[in-house]
């Protein structure tokens, strides 16, 4: 199945429900109970859409077993009928796995016979975002039941109906547990648990792989969109803060405003009083500077704003403490950027002091607007300070791409001595937004969309239906896809590569840091540049690279702004555009 048939068969249960909520009588509500939390989240169940394997070919220890792939009613009956059969006998235990068509979060639901025993029997269940992972067991290849359980054995009613399982998953392997046995089972679907929101936000061009990158950017993100914004949906289901920074703005491109965003930054403000760290990483806490000043900008609620005021002043204040006399960062906790570039000390004081620079300009303009002129200028004077001290590049391009964006260097410096570079190679799944940003900024849109096409493409090319928490150009010599079980001679992606601390299949294969290209296409390809907080002044600045035509919607507070760009016989650009009352719109 490809890409399109796939989103589209997502977009059906989506993307077309609707929501109500559901109020018992009064009459009903014991009065001595509260609920302790609700949840914004919704559940589809969907049906398995391939069979990618089974064990035994001969239909002598799997019987019917075309009948699973048939939509549910997740209701058990009476009734018998030709259903999925495994039979185990002493030495051979049945096996199938199963395909979803794409990565969801949830788990599985069983629905079984009036022809099994009582209880039915016990099956081995395992999750997997590859196939090799659904294969895999605990304890090899970096196989783990870390933070979700993915691999575990359960056993299944007799004429009834079992949930189990939360986790990041496309694939499932079960297995039947017992020797001698025979187990039917009606019914398995999967157990799809999301945000009902609409895709406010939209990218098309003539170029079919930017498309299903931008997409595939913005469904990365809707699954980590669960109870609070999470980095991974299978591993790290945390919030983690700087991760959560491409994540936002992917959210201020697709979905507009939406609660999980200051709910999941008040989460790491409570549970971090000064003088920590966010998540014990200094520049986590600038990264949650960096995105309450976008946030702000994208959505303009300035009453969530003023509620920030104390903690924000407090943390500016903090790390005005951190420069040393002559201007160079001295930051204590984690000194992290990312997992690639986290051996290179060079590079990460070469990050940590261009952040340093990037959080005193937007917490300084914050402090402005909510009328705290001493620690504005506390943030003026720390800049002053900061910008006496210049690093080099140390040979990172992530370290390059913050210069660039701080201004500690010229963004076409950093393009011609790193970026440009060695093409994809030294590109990361969570800076590679950054490194996208500050080609922009040096005017090279052509060879940042041209390193989207290939760094990000490849995990589509390879099978991903979402983007990796790390990935290098070279796994895909001679990789095999994800989808499929690895041939021999192929090399095996899922178990083979990651490092530190994603090695093999603990490596999440949905993380959303790696959403970068979504809000990167939609600001500088459709051109979308906030200039004033709550979008009431947007400039329209495209820049179309090889592209012929690219259209859009964008989410605003007041309403989804249209637009549309086509390259002209002459080489100019038309573009064309709906706005929404009370937003003023500036050309480029």
């Amino acid at each position: 199945m490809n890409f399109a048939c796939q989103f589209l068969i997502i977009s059906v249960f989506v993307f077309a429900s609707g929501s109500a909520t559901a109020q018992l009588p009064a009459a009903f509500k014991p009065k001595e109970v509260s609920a302790i939390r609700s949840t914004d989240l919704i559940r589809k169940y969907l049906a398995p859409v391939r069979i990618v394997k089974i064990s035994d070919p001969t239909g002598k220890q799997i019987l019917n077993v075309e009948s699973i792939l048939k939509p549910g009613i997740g209701q058990t009956d009476l009734n018998k009928g030709k259903y999925m059969t495994l039979i185990s006998d002493q030495n051979t235990k049945p096996w199938i796995i199963l395909d979803f068509g794409r990565e969801i979060q949830g788990g599985l639901e069983l629905i079984t016979t009036i022809g099994n025993p009582n209880p039915a029997g016990r099956l081995r269940i395992r999750f997997g975002e590859s196939v090799s992972e659904a294969m895999s067991d605990p304890g090899k290849d970096g196989a783990t039941n870390d933070h979700a359980m993915r691999d575990f054995t359960v056993t299944l009613p007799w004429l009834g109906r079992l949930e189990v399982g939360n986790s990041g998953f496309r694939f499932v392997r079960i297995d039947l547990g017992d020797p001698d046995s025979k187990l039917e089972i009606k019914e398995l679907s999967a157990i799809f648990n999301y945000r009902d929101i609409p895709y406010l936000g939209s990218f098309q061009c003539d170029d079919e792989r930017l498309n299903q990158i931008w997409m595939t950017g913005a469904y990365t993100v809707h699954l980590n969109m669960q109870d609070y914004l999470w980095d991974g949906i299978k591993r790290d289901r945390l919030v983690w803060v700087g991760d959560m920074h491409p994540e936002v703005m992917t959210i201020n491109s697709v979905f507009g405003n939406c609660n999980v965003v200051p709910k999941s930054l008040d989460l790491a403000r409570d549970l971090t009083p000064l003088p920590n760290w966010m998540n014990g990483i200094s520049s986590y806490s600038m990264w949650w500077i960096l995105i309450q000043h976008d946030w702000y900008y994208y959505q303009g609620n300035l009453e969530y704003l003023k509620n920030q005021k104390d903690y924000l002043a407090a943390l500016l204040r903090q790390l005005s403490t951190k420069i040393e006399a002559d201007g160079k960062e001295n930051l204590d906790g984690g000194r992290f950027l990312d997992w690639p570039s986290s051996e290179n000390k060079e590079a990460i004081h070469a990050g940590l002091q261009s952040l340093m620079v990037m959080t005193f300009e937007a917490g300084g303009e914050l402090c402005k607007i909510l009328g705290d002129p001493e620690t504005a200028e506390i943030c003026r004077k720390s800049i002053e300070k900061l910008k006496i001290h210049v690093p080099g590049m140390a040979g990172s391009k992530q370290a390059a791409a913050l210069l660039a964006i701080s201004g500690l260097i010229s963004p076409q410096l950093a393009n011609s001595g790193m970026l440009a570079k060695e093409g994809v190679h030294k590109m990361s799944t969570f800076y590679g937004y950054y490194m996208l940003k500050a080609r922009a900024k040096a005017g090279d849109y052509k060879g940042a969309i041209d390193n989207m096409r290939q760094y990000w493409g490849g995990m589509l090319d390879l099978g991903a239906t979402t983007f990796w928490e790390d990935f290098d150009i070279d796994w895909m010599k001679n990789g095999a896809r994800i989808d499929e079980m690895v041939p021999d001679g192929k090399v095996d992606v899922h178990a083979s590569y990651g490092g530190y601390c994603y090695k093999g299949f603990r490596h999440s294969f949905c993380h959303g840091w790696a959403s970068g290209p979504t809000s990167w296409l939609t600001q500088y390809v459709l051109g979308i540049n906030v200039l004033e907080p709550g979008c009431k002044v947007i400039k329209i600045e495209p820049h179309l690279g090889d592209l012929q035509w690219v259209k859009g919607t964008f989410p605003t507070p007041l309403g989804v702004l249209k637009i549309e760009h086509r390259k002209m016989d002459a080489g100019t650009v038309k573009t064309s555009f709906d706005a929404p009352t009370g937003i003023k719109i500036l050309i480029e």
